[in-house]
């Protein structure tokens, strides 16, 4: 059996793109050739890679076992060609990049995007903010900035750690006077605290450190919400007690909205994380967009 490597490239190219027209364009190949190069691609194996309707296009089992070499092969062609333009002076083309809905907000990334469209005009810039997790590879994203204090395997993507940010809890001072002021972790199980929603559904718990000391515990809580600023500004009203990083609450507390709750008690460390396809160079629009984005990171004034 000789298989053609180019029609194993060809095949991951249909399924990026979701259909023989889409691929055929994409390709600069007539949609006819694309058609019969995979169905030579499917002799040759002996097996059927896609179901087709006139609707959309299904694999096979055995289509997505291959798949995983095509896409390999795909890979590796596009490698390639990145050294072959690595020599370009200018970055260009388009950069999608997915953003949790609140790190624009907690890092006021604004003028981070205002720079880099200046010094990079020819790079359309694509933002997804939304909390759920993208798939790189399947939706095409250049990078994903993740927070989490750590990322689940996967050989497909690289990580890239950009800084740690250390949590506490806060609470408006309206609501101390109203509720007290716990002097120990377990007196949180007395008071109101706006929680993070898991995956599950359930209430996070919190956990508590303070040198060799630690806590766990739910206490009790009205309103859980996924959205960290939406928690910030709720307990900014005296909703209840919240878990943020320092640098997040920083604006708070400088204006005396919000209060350090248990100072020498820290919740467990979030990282912030660059995730890219795990392909072993870079575009360059990408590298550049990155690198000013650690830069301006690593400029900014730590949390108060």
């Amino acid at each position: 059996m000789n298989l053609d490597a180019d029609d194993l490239v060809l095949f991951a190219r249909v399924m990026e793109a979701g259909s023989f027209s889409r691929a055929s364009e994409r390709c600069g190949l007539p949609k006819a050739t694309v058609s019969r190069r995979l169905g030579a691609l499917e002799a040759k194996l002996g097996e059927r890679l896609l179901t087709r309707t006139t609707r959309q296009l299904a694999i096979t089992d055995f289509g997505e076992r291959i798949l995983e070499h095509a896409r390999r092969l795909l890979e590796e062609t596009e490698a390639a060609n990145a050294l072959a333009q690595h020599r370009q002076v200018t970055p260009q083309g388009s950069l999608r990049v997915s953003f949790p809905p609140d790190f624009f907000e907690e890092f006021d990334l604004v003028p981070f995007l205002l720079r880099f469209a200046e010094r990079y005009p020819e790079v359309r810039v694509e933002l997804d903010i939304s909390p759920r997790r993208v798939d790189l590879i399947a939706e095409r994203f250049d990078l994903a900035i993740r927070a989490a204090a750590r990322l689940p395997d996967d050989a497909t993507l690289v990580a890239r750690r950009l800084l740690d940010l250390e949590h506490g809890l806060f609470a408006s001072p309206a609501y101390l006077a109203r509720a007290g002021t716990p002097a120990a972790p377990a007196e949180l199980l007395e008071h109101t605290v706006l929680h993070v929603i898991t995956s599950s559904g359930e209430a996070q718990p919190l956990r508590l450190s303070c040198g060799t000391q630690h806590w766990e515990g739910v206490p009790a809580g009205r309103l859980a919400a996924n959205s960290v600023g939406l928690q910030r500004t709720l307990a900014a009203h005296g909703m209840g007690i919240v878990a943020l990083s320092t640098r997040f609450a920083a604006s708070m507390v400088a204006r005396g909205l919000l209060a350090r709750v248990l100072p020498q008690w820290c919740l467990p460390a979030m990282t912030v994380w660059c995730v890219t396809p795990g392909r072993r160079l870079l575009p360059t629009r990408t590298s550049a967009f990155v690198a000013m984005l650690e830069s301006t990171l690593a400029q900014a004034a730590p949390a108060a």
